[in-house]
């Protein structure tokens, strides 16, 4: 989590914003502290050599007079005085020979130095002696003693007309320079002021560094923090759709106004797109629940249509089955009539009669039968579920076309199962369904000598449908033929001898009742439907509404 947190840390503008500005003030007040710190150094630095010149001007000049009455021990006495003031820390005169003649440091006295050594290496470095030097010239910074640094400068003595022409000591008007006055100062104050230039410096530069930083924080947290978060929740406002509220920030600048302008004239313009979506999708659906509407009228249609094709199939099927009850029943009432006498039935053939009577009451039951299943195949009635014993119903639907089947010499497989649940249907239609496969499957095996249905029921995988398969031996179909079967109009007969609804409508009312149909079939190896109904539906739709130009293949 840690880590995490350390993750959205660095990502956030506002931290980086404040971070790249505060490294840039670090990176350029440390710079300008280096730059101040140098030129205080140098400053003080310059004041210290300035007070050593001004010291060894005023040493010469103090023991000018000594040394023009060759008064060594005046001079040496004064030059002591000066020696033993706070922040002196020798002095030293040496004669051109480069021997000490006097010093602070008693020691010295008497010791010949080398022309290298620091006083003498101002006039007697490489090349020739120098006869005038520059205040930067004359001064050497050294490490000395006990871990002090000091600042010594060398001033020569110059050998001056009222010395060369005086009495006591006349040196020769030739040499130019009598000595060397080697003065050194302890830098001890330099350091010291030095390190407090650091400090104060360091601790200005940190105060405005905390100021700054604060500053920033205060700033990028008013004028970018806060708007941008307020920019954040009025686009998440119009990425919800809330598009009746303007997106306002309260801290306001140039640029912000012209963000949150265009944030604005973007919700508008969604606004006025999903007034118009919401104005489409409306128009969409009610034409949508128009055309629902006339195609569930259209489905209607093309059922009592196909309902009406299929009693045209049946009626020489029902024909048949009719004229030959009907004909018997009228041999029967002739061979009664026959019997029956003037004066009644004659004594002994009363048994004759009544069987005869029998059969015209069995024929005529029959023809009723017939009739009724007939009226109820036909009749349109609103669409009702219930439950229905599915066995029973094609029972009942074959009895209607057994005659045909026989006709065409097809023979009829039942494969009922046993104790199958009640269905939840509408019987009517269900009858549809049946009539419509079988007469297919008779159809496609008219041509065969060895035409053969199967009819089977079955509880489908897990107990929770039924199916209804329907098999034949027939001619089958193609590939592309099987994909189309479903579609309206669609048919492989002959003109004259179909429409193409049959199928369709079946798979309206198998669809209207939760159900699917499934179709294999090869050319020369028949066909088989398995038409498969749920067991358990809690909603029923309306019977005979459903879409007939689903995908199928």
């Amino acid at each position: 989590m840690p880590d995490s947190g350390m993750r959205s840390l660095w990502r956030r503008l506002s931290f980086k914003l404040i971070l790249s500005l505060t490294v840039i003030v670090i990176l350029v007040s440390s710079a300008y502290a280096f730059y101040h710190i140098q030129t205080q150094r140098q400053q003080i630095l310059n004041t210290m050599i300035l007070g050593a010149d001004q010291l060894s001007k005023g040493i010469t000049s103090a023991t000018w007079h000594a040394m023009l009455a060759d008064n060594r021990a005046a001079a040496y006495e004064i030059m002591h005085k000066i020696a033993e003031q706070q922040g002196v820390d020798r002095i030293r005169i040496f004669n051109r020979e480069g021997r000490v003649m006097y010093s602070t440091n008693a020691a010295e006295i008497d010791r010949l130095e080398s022309k290298t050594a620091a006083a003498c290496a101002p006039c007697h470095g490489p090349g020739t002696v120098k006869q005038s030097l520059t205040i930067r010239t004359r001064v050497r910074i050294v490490d000395a003693p006990k871990e002090h640094r000091v600042l010594t400068m060398v001033t020569p003595i110059h050998n001056e007309p009222a010395c060369s022409n005086a009495a006591c000591h006349a040196h020769p008007a030739s040499q130019t320079v009598l000595g060397v006055l080697d003065v050194s100062l302890k830098l001890d104050p330099v350091i010291q002021e030095e390190a407090n230039v650091r400090r104060h410096i360091a601790l200005s530069i940190a105060v405005q560094i905390a100021v700054i930083a604060l500053f920033l924080v205060v700033f990028v947290r008013q004028f970018v923090v806060l708007p941008i978060r307020e920019l954040i929740a009025g686009t998440k406002e119009v990425s919800a759709m809330n598009l009746d509220r303007p997106i306002a920030i309260r801290h306001r600048s140039l640029e912000m106004d012209a963000l949150v302008d265009s944030f604005n004239l973007m919700r508008d313009r969604l606004g006025a797109a999903n007034d118009e979506v919401s104005r489409f999708t409306q128009e969409l659906e009610d034409k949508v629940t128009r055309r629902t509407e006339q195609l569930r009228l259209a489905h209607q249609k093309l059922m009592q249509t196909d309902r009406l094709a299929s009693l045209g199939q049946l009626a020489a099927s029902v024909a048949h089955e009719i004229n030959n009850p009907v004909a018997g029943i009228l041999n029967l009432s002739m061979l009664m009539q026959r019997i029956v006498k003037d004066d009644g039935i004659p004594k002994g053939r009363e048994p004759e009669f009544r069987k005869y009577l029998g059969q015209v009451v069995s024929e005529t039951s029959r023809v009723g039968r017939i009739v009724s299943d007939l009226l109820s195949f036909s009749r349109r009635s609103k669409p009702q579920r219930g439950l229905a014993d599915l066995n029973a119903l094609i029972q009942r639907t074959l009895s209607l076309v057994d005659h045909k089947l026989k006709l065409a010499n097809i023979a009829l497989e039942l494969r009922l199962g046993a104790h199958l649940p009640q269905l939840p249907c509408d019987a009517s239609q269900m009858q549809q369904v049946i009539l419509n496969l079988v007469m297919n499957a008779a159809e496609a095996t008219t041509n065969r000598q060895d035409g053969r249905i199967v009819v089977q029921t079955r509880l489908g995988t897990g107990g929770q449908s039924m199916e209804l398969l329907i098999q034949d031996n027939g001619e089958g179909m193609t590939p592309q033929v099987v994909k189309r079967i479903f579609d309206p109009f669609f048919t492989t007969k002959p003109d004259g001898k179909g429409v193409g609804l049959g199928l369709a409508v079946l798979y309206g009312i198998v669809q209207a009742h939760d159900g699917d149909v499934e179709v294999t079939s090869a050319p020369g190896q028949g066909s088989t439907f398995v038409v498969s109904l749920p067991l358990d539906h809690k909603q029923p739709a309306e019977a005979g509404v459903g879409s007939t130009d689903k995908a199928r293949g």
